[in-house]
């Protein structure tokens, strides 16, 4: 019988986890019951996913406001600072603002506007066209802002970020603009807080005149006093544990699942692929949210997942070459195109449509989806079939 079931994506409930858990073993027993008590088949390029915040919580990745403001004076040597185009997130940001200030520096935080880099607004759009301001160049202070959009609140989380991050950071003012080199107005010492453009922004700043610029990926690269840190990432990543203390995103995640492929290849006799997933890569076309807050999907993953996808464009080929085909005839003959395709399609019009994105990034997402970020409990997905075709039975 031929086969009628795509790709699958299952969670998987493990058990709740914290520091100095022996993660590996309880991913490994937790896909193992899973597959046992539902009687699930393993197959070669099936891949294991497991959420970076488990790892980085079996680690103790965390860090202290208190110890990253150490990092702060270790890093910046004046006393003030531009706090450069943060994203508006109590989860994401707020907690390091309240590190940031613990500095003790006087801080301009300096927001874009009508929305942050992933698209989160902090005004109404509408009042922004109706009005004589031009956001490529014109710097509001706050008065100015609050008089062009109110008393904006977000639409999701009902708060006003303005107001929040000053009462994080009583020793601040906000400032208004896009062009970042504009933050050279203020101070020449400059902290870059956006994700995907920092260095970018960085580049600019740096051939502007800026005396002293680090990113987010650039602070809590090392332990300081005892806290956890991230070579690669610094604060990226990162969000809020309590109200004094971040989890780091986590470290050393290609040791991680190169051994836990090792261990499920000996267990299942299946050449099975694994990899640390973060927030998905998509935007919300309702929201206007672009997910992606983590600075990569996923941020370790075994060699057998590395590449972008090689595919055949069923639609526009069933439309163009076997439109006068019967339902049988087109079929089989879509098997046969599939099965022979050729194993380079980049820039082919029979690909036209097709999603050239980073395997990785693909399933990031669809792990992402699948376990949630609240009360699911799945932090593991087991994703079957993602590799097959419709020539595959």
């Amino acid at each position: 019988m031929d086969r009628l079931i795509g790709t699958v994506s299952m969670g998987v409930r493990t058990p709740i986890i914290k520091t100095g858990d022996n993660l590996e073993d309880i991913v490994f027993d937790s896909v193992v019951n899973a597959v046992k008590s539902n009687d699930i088949k393993i197959n070669d390029k099936d891949v294991i996913c497991v959420t970076e915040s488990l790892v980085a919580r079996a680690q103790g990745n965390y860090a202290s406001c208190e110890q990253i403001a150490k990092d702060i004076n270790n890093k910046f040597k004046g006393d003030e600072i531009a706090i450069l185009f943060p994203i508006l997130s109590r989860n994401r940001f707020s907690i390091m603002l309240k590190a940031f200030a613990l500095s003790g520096k006087k801080l301009h935080i300096c927001l874009s506007y009508p929305q942050d880099e992933v698209g989160n607004y902090i005004m109404d759009k509408l009042d922004l066209f109706e009005s004589d301001v031009n956001p490529y160049s014109d710097i509001l202070n706050e008065e100015e802002f609050r008089k062009l959009a109110g008393d904006y609140k977000h639409e999701f989380t009902g708060v006003d970020y303005i107001s929040l991050y000053k009462e994080m950071a009583e020793n601040s003012e906000v400032h208004f603009f896009n062009n970042p080199k504009d933050v050279l107005k203020f101070t020449e010492s400059v902290l870059v807080c956006s994700i995907h453009t920092r260095e970018l922004t960085k580049k600019l700043l740096k051939n502007s005149g800026a005396k002293e610029v680090y990113s987010l990926d650039e602070i809590m690269t090392e332990s300081i006093d005892g806290s956890g840190y991230n070579k690669d990432y610094g604060l990226l990543g990162s969000n809020l544990s309590t109200e004094d203390v971040v989890k780091l995103f986590p470290r050393n995640g290609q040791a991680f699942v190169d051994e836990l492929q090792k261990r499920f290849i000996k267990e299942f006799g299946k050449e099975v692929e694994v990899m640390i997933y973060g927030d998905g890569a998509f935007k919300d076309p309702v929201g206007k949210i672009w997910e992606l807050a983590d600075p990569v999907v996923s941020p370790a993953y075994t060699k057998g997942l590395e590449g972008t996808p090689n595919e055949l464009k069923i639609k526009y080929i069933a439309d163009n070459e076997f439109k006068d085909l019967s339902i049988e005839q087109r079929t089989e003959a879509m098997k046969e195109r599939i099965a022979n395709k050729s194993s380079n399609l980049k820039g082919t019009d029979e690909t036209l449509g097709t999603t050239p994105r980073q395997i990785t990034d693909l399933l990031g997402s669809l792990c992402d989806l699948t376990s949630g970020s609240g009360d699911k409990g799945t932090p593991i997905v087991l994703i079957q079939g993602y590799f097959d075709n419709y020539s595959n039975n």
